[in-house]
């Protein structure tokens, strides 16, 4: 069977326009931010079919189906998932050279895929105590920062419990070897026995740009330390080729990105309607980001923080960004610390017009 690397497929989604393609086969009609058609997958007379073109996704609320344009193109045509791959590539100009699958390569997508699994099931997990009584001090951070309900349920953010091994023997129960839990990053395994790493946290759950968790960032409730803690790398997790938020900003439909600093500055210009802010995984901007973002957009907005430290990170991210050929400007924040704090104090409104007036990268470099 032919094997397509996750570069092959991310490109054949990202130039395969998903209303396009359905409008091919479906009668769209524009409603609000999306569009509404008869479900394909089953007879109506009323439509309940919904394709969302910031996101990439259609869902029918009929019967329940739902995916991105090469899950449609497999189910209508019915086709393989590599023949879907073939006519999006060949619809899209794209040249999409063969590969077959070796043995080895066989076992390590096995291992992928159970990965992939268990970290969807450990975000269900964290979600679903984040809304039961046992996670209200982390519910109330969330709501207390400003999150309402659909911001929080739009990026999957949950609660990992007090400690002890809560997910770990949820997992077990779901029937996964201690040997693949390893892998995931999600424990600590000793001679003591195995723990969560992550507990008393509010979760972040890290997609990629395919909607699939691959990671998760964990904020401590209260005084405890690291204030932030990381998954691990993994066979799924690589700091320097994700960006939080690009899942949702890769199919924003505005002109540029805008690169923040953490993962609440991210989820609050979504929240306030910028839905084209990304942050940095907890480490330094690497030129892998440079390049995954040069896929997706021909400009960038700098939005660190207003701090010393922020104007240094700055400095150190523009010529990256220059380098992957990106035209970089920088936000003002003035006189607001990061862009959470600044939509509290002015407003998306006033947010706007700063992005608008945003500094040219040579100016910002010749002030500073």
């Amino acid at each position: 069977m032919p094997w397509y690397s996750e570069e092959q497929i991310e490109e054949v989604r990202s130039r395969s326009d998903i209303v396009s393609v359905i409008g091919r086969y479906v009668r769209l009609k524009r409603t609000g931010s999306g569009y509404t058609g008869l479900c394909p997958f089953h007879n109506e007379k009323t439509p309940s079919f919904h394709v969302n073109p910031a996101r990439q996704m259609y869902k029918c609320f009929g019967c329940g189906v739902g995916g991105n344009v090469l899950t449609f193109v497999m189910e209508y045509e019915n086709l393989t998932f590599p023949e879907a791959m073939e006519m999006l590539a060949e619809q899209a100009g794209i040249d999409l050279p063969k590969q077959e699958m070796t043995a080895q390569q066989k076992q390590q997508e096995g291992i992928r895929l159970t990965l992939l699994e268990i970290n969807k099931k450990a975000a269900r997990y964290y979600f679903a105590l984040l809304k039961s009584p046992r996670g209200k001090v982390g519910y109330d951070y969330l709501t207390g920062r400003g999150l309402t309900d659909e911001t929080i349920l739009h990026f999957g953010l949950g609660f990992a419990g007090q400690g002890g091994g809560e997910l770990y023997q949820y997992l077990k129960k779901e029937g996964y070897s201690d040997q693949i839990l390893k892998e995931t990053g999600l424990f600590k395994m000793d001679e003591r026995g195995v723990y969560d790493k992550f507990w008393n946290r509010v979760m972040f759950p890290i997609m990629d740009v395919n909607n699939r968790v691959i990671g998760f960032g964990g904020r401590v409730m209260g005084d405890g330390s690291p204030k932030y803690l990381n998954s691990k790398e993994t066979k799924l997790f690589d700091k320097s080729r994700n960006l939080y938020g690009l899942n949702f900003a890769r199919s924003s439909r505005k002109k540029e990105i805008i690169l923040c600093e953490g993962y609440m500055d991210v989820i609050s210009m979504h929240q306030a309607g910028f839905t084209n802010a990304v942050a940095a995984l907890g480490t330094a901007f690497t030129s892998g980001h440079g390049t995954l973002l040069k896929r997706y957009t021909e400009n960038v907005i700098l939005s660190f923080d207003s701090d010393e430290a922020g104007q240094r990170a700055i400095l150190r991210a523009i010529p990256i960004l220059k380098e992957a050929g990106l035209t970089v400007r920088v936000l003002d924040l003035t006189p607001y610390k990061d862009p959470d704090e600044f939509i509290k104090g002015l407003g998306a409104q006033a947010l706007e017009e700063r992005i608008r007036k945003a500094m040219s990268s040579f100016m910002f470099q010749v002030k500073v």
